[in-house]
């Protein structure tokens, strides 16, 4: 079965103060929240814990690319901050994701959802060719879903382009989790494969992940509702239909 549709806000942010000002207008249980590097390079595991605490289902977004054993230490780390989500780098490989697949099944408590990054969507092509990574983005997204799949991985970052593909080559229940998501209106920042909220859904992505459109929005927990309430439609309408 699909996972029910989400939306991700995306911290990226190098102020932990901002940041919890931001948190602190969002509605609890409408959306999700995603940390990055920087924020938890700037504000360390405390931040992580006392959002969760509150409630709130985090994302920590560190893509763990390491020796397996290395991997295997940071998940379990993460695991004990009580996140929702905890995501590696597919390109770490089939013993590296292994293992960050066996550190949380070992838990005796809740263990997170395990995704793996796959082309990150700030890449095209050209970038490919440039760091030697044979094929398309398409072609390298399936090669390393291959790899989350056969390592038990609960789903996989990429972009919406990749979504159905994902979908079909790793069944409805395997998280889709796609950033570069913008309004229709919004600025592309420094993303290269983008999709809207309705176009990521319909493409086939179950967990969007938004930033600026709601970080700078003037109004930012009216941005959510509103990126919501197009999430719900979008996916109500093709179960419908």
């Amino acid at each position: 079965m699909n996972p029910a549709p989400s939306l991700i806000v995306a911290l990226d942010y190098d102020d932990p103060a901002a940041a919890r000002r931001l948190v602190d207008t969002l509605p609890v249980g409408r959306c999700r929240l995603k940390v990055g590097k920087t924020l938890f390079t700037r504000a360390g595991p405390a931040l992580i814990e006392e959002w969760t605490r509150a409630g709130w289902e985090v994302f920590l977004d560190l893509k763990f690319h390491d020796i397996p054993n290395t991997v295997a230490g940071a998940c379990r780390a993460a695991a004990d901050l009580g996140v929702w989500m905890v995501n590696v780098h597919a390109l770490g490989g089939p013993a590296m994701l292994a293992a960050a697949r066996a550190a949380l099944d070992a838990r005796s408590g809740p263990a997170p959802l395990l995704t793996a990054v796959t082309v990150l969507t700030s890449h095209d092509q050209a970038t490919l060719d440039a760091i030697g990574l044979r094929g398309t983005p398409a072609d390298a997204v399936a090669r390393l879903t291959g790899l989350a799949t056969a390592a038990g991985l609960d789903g996989v970052v990429c972009s919406g382009e990749e979504a159905a593909a994902v979908r079909d080559q790793a069944g409805a229940g395997f998280r889709r989790v796609t950033p570069g998501v913008r309004p229709a209106d919004a600025a592309r920042g420094d993303q290269r494969r983008v999709l809207t909220p309705a176009g990521a859904i319909q493409a086939g992505a179950t967990d969007l992940v938004v930033g600026r459109p709601i970080t700078e929005a003037a109004d930012p927990a009216q941005a959510v509702e509103t990126l919501v309430s197009e999430i719900q439609l979008t996916a109500a309408a093709m179960d419908a239909g």
